[in-house]
Order: structure tokens, then C-alpha cells, then sequence
């Protein structure tokens, strides 16, 4: 049995270390599913190990110095020995040279960036992309993947096998893309990050209102990204927005693990610890902003979060900059969903009536089975006073809700609402 302080470290280590670990085997072996073998034999090897041993002086380095031990006398042992010979002899001096992985945290660095690429190759859906970095950058299981977005293993382990077949048939590989390439490319990286990070922050289906293990996952990715690219305004807009929005989760269920609503949260319960991260990592954007780069969607998402993080209470909140935010959003990255929430801006900052008017020119085809739309609108007409048709609103939503807490949430407010109305609440 491995003791309790050991395997602790390992699995810290293994979710610090597995990014650069698997992105340097890929970039050694070419070959994704070799790079994961490589990297889960040095993890056994761990496992084995250390308990006896100890735990390494710098055990990053142990994992990368045992993985690519092993790749060497894989590649030996490959009927292509000659095709790989110059490689090897590559391999052999960088292990060489390993004991000191500090010395090499530049390079590892571009490993792990090369790797998020790779994972977000524009051949890939959406879907696919998020496994995949939850897979090889993330060091997620594909067990905790799968229940992190409600599919059996099998549906989950088939996601991940074709996400990399299609990626070697794309003849994919670990070189950064340049110029326009770059962007977008960079764009789907941020993307995917935030997906995982939303799912867990409100989850589209199941029992559970969040998965904080998602919401985790997400901020660790996203301070990584900022690691890896700290010139681009965009990337610390992304962590300074889900630092902000994630320093809410303590606060966001009640003891019973029953939603509860911003404006209702216990802001003493805010992690602010995740506040000061978040607000550093915003002013770093705008700093970067402030030479010449683009304010992008992120960091204006990001500042919105910041006006809720500094009002000490609800009720102080200054939603009339929100809501000017939320026009300079809507101006940037127009969408339904921005518009959504800037009617629910300016419902608060102008009164309910503005806030209708804003919701009434979104297209209702573009969120048909989303409960957004008729959940935002029974908010405005229960402050407006129409309580029966804010009820209305509430039962739709709660029909087109998949997220049993979010369920339970709107038909709650429905039932207070047709009481408000005199109608029956049953």
C-alpha cells in the first residue's frame, strides 16, 4: 500500500508535470499515443518507487529522465531503427543532460504551448478539442473526462481515440503555426479552456448545479496559458475572468447544495484569494492592452467580473458601468448570448423595462432550447411587477433546463412568483 503522504505527492506531481511531460515525449516520438504510454510507464514507475525510495529532490525531472529512458529502448527496439537513429541520438543527450529539469523549463514550456495546439488542431470539433486537452494537457483520466460531461467511459475513451487518430491523419504536428494561423489557433485554445471551465461553473445536464473539479481544472489551464504566452492581453483576460467568476463557487450553493443566485450569495464566502489573482491578471491585460494590442472578449468579460468582485454587497454594485461594459461587448463579439446579459445589465442599471426592450431584439430561434431566454425574461417581469407572466417564464425555462439544481432553481422562483401573482403555487 502506498502511503497516503507519497501518493499524494505523486498525484500532485503527475497533474503539475503530466503537460510537459507527454508534450516532450510527442515532440521525441511523434506519436501521441506512444507520448502517453511513455508518460503512464514513468508514472507506474512512481508509483513503484518512491514509496521504497522517497520522494525525488526533483521529482518532475525523475518522471521526464524515466519516460524518456523508456522511449529510448522503445525506438531500439522498433523495426524503423535506422529511420530513427538521428532521433535517438537526440533523445540520448537530452536525458543525459536531464537531472537538472529547471535548467530546460523554457523549452518544456514551448512543449506544453505546442501540445494545447495540437490539441486544439482546427480538425477537430469543439468537443473533441476539450477532451483531448483534458486528456494530454490537463492529465485527466478519461474516467474523470467522461463524468465531467455526463457520458459513459466508453463513449468518452472513443472520443479520445478518434480526436487523436484524426489528428495524426491530419499529419498534424508540434510546430507552433504562425501569423493569422497562430491567432486562431490561439483563439481555439482560450475557447476550449473556457468550456471546460463553464461546463463546470454551470453544467449543462445532470444533478449537480457546478462541478467544481471542472471549474478547477479550467483556472489551472488558464494560468498555465498565461504562463506559456504572457504577451497576449487576451490569454490573462481569460484567467483574470475565471479567477474572478470562479472565487463565487464557495458562495454559489447553500449547505443543502441547493443553488443560490449572485445577488443572494454570502460575499464573505468569496475566495479572495482568487479575487487578487484575478484583478492582478485583468490589470496585467490592460497594461498589455495599453501598448497597442486588442482588448478582446475575455478581458471585457474579465472586467465586468471585476465590478461585481469590488462591490462589497450586492446592492452596491454599479451595474451602470456593467451595463456600459456589456454595449462595449456587445460591439466587440456581438451575439445572442451578450445580448442576453446585457438586457439583464441594463434592466438593472435603467429598470426592467430597458432591460425587456434589449431582450425583445434578440432572435428567439438562436436560443430555442436554452433556458436563458425565458429565465432572464421572468427576472425582469418579476421586477417589474408582472409576477404571473414572470411565472410563465420561469416553468418554460425550468422545461428546457437539462441541469436538475438549475430545475429546482427556476421552479422555486416560479412558485414565489405565482404566490406574488395569487395564484396556486402547486
Amino acid at each position: 500500500m502506498v502511503e497516503a503522504a507519497t501518493a499524494e505527492a505523486i498525484t500532485a506531481t503527475w497533474r503539475r508535470e503530466s503537460a510537459r511531460l507527454v508534450g516532450a515525449l510527442v515532440r521525441m516520438t511523434r506519436d501521441i499515443d506512444l507520448a502517453e504510454d511513455l508518460a503512464q510507464d514513468a508514472l507506474v514507475a512512481a508509483l513503484e518507487a518512491w514509496p521504497g525510495q522517497g520522494v525525488p529532490a526533483n521529482p518532475g525531472a525523475w518522471l521526464m529522465t524515466t519516460a524518456k529512458r523508456r522511449g529510448i529502448d522503445h525506438i531500439r527496439r522498433a523495426d524503423n531503427l535506422r529511420r530513427k537513429t538521428e532521433e535517438l541520438g537526440r533523445a540520448a543527450e537530452e536525458v543525459s543532460a536531464m537531472p537538472d529539469l529547471e535548467s530546460q523549463v523554457d523549452h518544456i514550456e514551448d512543449d506544453v504551448l505546442r501540445l494545447m495546439f495540437l490539441c486544439c488542431h482546427p480538425a477537430l470539433t469543439p468537443e473533441s478539442r476539450a477532451a483531448l486537452t483534458l486528456r494530454l494537457v490537463g492529465g485527466l483520466t478519461t474516467t474523470e473526462i467522461a463524468r465531467g460531461f455526463l457520458v459513459p467511459d466508453a463513449t468518452m475513451g472513443q472520443r479520445i481515440s478518434r480526436a487523436k487518430r484524426t489528428v495524426a491523419e491530419a499529419g498534424a504536428d508540434l510546430e507552433l503555426p504562425t501569423g493569422a494561423e497562430r491567432t486562431q489557433r490561439l483563439d481555439d485554445v482560450m475557447a476550449v479552456v473556457y468550456l471546460v471551465f463553464t461546463e463546470g461553473y454551470v453544467a449543462t445536464a445532470g444533478d449537480d448545479w457546478a462541478r467544481p473539479d471542472l471549474v478547477k481544472e479550467g483556472i489551472r489551464l488558464a494560468r498555465l496559458l498565461a504562463e506559456i504566452a504572457p504577451d497576449e492581453p487576451e490569454v490573462h483576460g481569460l484567467q483574470a475572468l475565471l479567477e474572478l467568476q470562479g472565487s463565487r463557487l464557495p458562495a454559489r450553493t447553500d449547505a443543502e447544495g441547493n443553488p443560490v443566485l449572485l445577488d443572494d450569495q454570502d460575499r464573505s464566502r468569496w475566495d479572495q484569494l482568487l479575487v487578487r489573482r484575478g484583478l492582478a491578471a485583468l490589470r496585467r491585460a490592460e497594461e498589455l492592452a495599453g501598448r497597442g494590442k486588442p482588448v478582446g472578449s475575455y478581458s471585457l468579460q474579465a472586467a465586468i467580473a471585476a465590478v461585481h468582485a469590488r462591490a462589497r454587497t450586492a446592492a452596491e454594485t454599479d451595474w451602470l458601468r456593467i451595463a456600459r461594459l456589456y454595449d462595449v461587448l456587445a460591439a466587440a463579439a456581438p451575439g445572442p448570448v451578450v445580448e442576453v446579459n446585457r438586457a439583464v445589465a441594463h434592466g438593472r442599471a435603467s429598470g426592467p423595462d430597458a432591460g425587456l426592450a434589449v431582450l425583445d431584439a434578440v432572435d428567439p430561434d438562436t436560443l430555442r432550447d436554452s433556458p436563458l431566454v425565458p429565465s432572464v425574461r421572468g427576472d425582469l417581469l418579476e421586477r417589474s411587477g408582472h409576477h404571473a407572466a414572470a411565472a410563465d417564464e420561469f416553468e418554460e425555462a425550468a422545461r428546457r433546463t437539462r441541469n436538475e439544481g438549475e430545475r429546482t432553481l427556476l421552479l422555486r422562483r416560479a412558485a414565489r412568483a405565482r404566490g406574488l401573482a395569487g395564484g396556486p403555487t402547486d
